[in-house]
C-alpha cells in the first residue's frame, strides 16, 4: 500500500514520502495565493478558499493568514468565520457546523505522531478526525488536538487546549480545557 493510502485509511504513514510531500506542496501553494489576496477584496478570498476547501456552506468568511496540510479535508457549514492566522493541519478530515465563528491564532491538529523515539525517527505520522458542533464560539489563541469532538452551543474561551471531547452546551477553558459552566439553550 502506497503512504498517502495509509494516511487516507487513518493509518501510520511516512510524512516525508513524495505523494503525501506533494499533496502538502500543493494545498501550500494555495494558501500562499489566498494570503496573498489584499484584505481589501473579500470576494476574491472567499472564491479562494472555496478552491482550497473540501466543502463549504453559504457566507464563508477566513481572514489571511491561513495555512493548511491539504484544504480538500476541510468542511464547513453556513456561516462560517475566522479571524486572522487560522491553522489546519487537515491530515484527517475537519469537519465544522453552522454557525462557527474562529478567533485569531487558532490551530486545529489532526495529525500525531508515535509516542516512542523509534517511531519519530521513523518520521511517521497518523490522522485523527476533528468535529466542531454548530453554533460554537472558539476564542482567539486556541489549540484543539486530534480526534476530537465539540459539541453544539459551546464557546472555547481564550487561550484553551482542547485535549479531550467537549459536550453540548457548555464554556470550557484552561489547559487542558475543562468545562467552566453549563450555558442556557435557547
Amino acid at each position: 500500500m502506497k503512504e498517502i493510502e495509509k494516511l487516507d485509511n487513518g493509518d501510520w504513514y511516512y510524512f516525508i514520502d513524495e505523494d503525501v510531500a506533494a499533496r502538502k506542496a500543493h494545498a501550500a501553494k494555495l494558501c500562499q495565493e489566498f494570503n496573498e489576496i489584499p484584505a481589501t477584496d473579500p470576494e476574491k478570498q472567499t472564491e479562494k478558499i472555496k478552491e482550497i476547501f473540501g466543502s463549504y456552506g453559504k457566507n464563508v468568511s477566513v481572514q489571511s493568514r491561513f495555512n493548511c496540510d491539504y484544504g480538500k479535508n476541510i468542511h464547513v457549514g453556513d456561516d462560517f468565520l475566522s479571524n486572522y492566522n487560522l491553522t489546519i493541519l487537515d491530515v484527517a478530515p475537519v469537519n465544522i457546523g453552522n454557525n462557527v465563528m474562529v478567533g485569531p491564532n487558532v490551530d486545529i491538529y489532526t495529525v500525531n505522531h508515535p509516542m516512542t523515539a523509534k517511531g519519530r525517527r521513523e518520521y511517521l505520522g497518523k490522522g485523527f478526525p476533528v468535529t466542531i458542533g454548530n453554533d460554537v464560539w472558539i476564542g482567539g489563541k486556541v489549540t484543539i488536538t486530534p480526534g476530537v469532538t465539540i459539541g453544539n452551543n459551546v464557546v472555547v474561551a481564550a487561550g484553551a487546549v482542547v485535549t479531550k471531547d467537549i459536550p453540548d452546551n457548555v464554556l470550557v477553558g484552561g489547559v487542558p480545557a475543562k468545562v467552566i459552566k453549563k450555558l442556557d439553550v435557547e
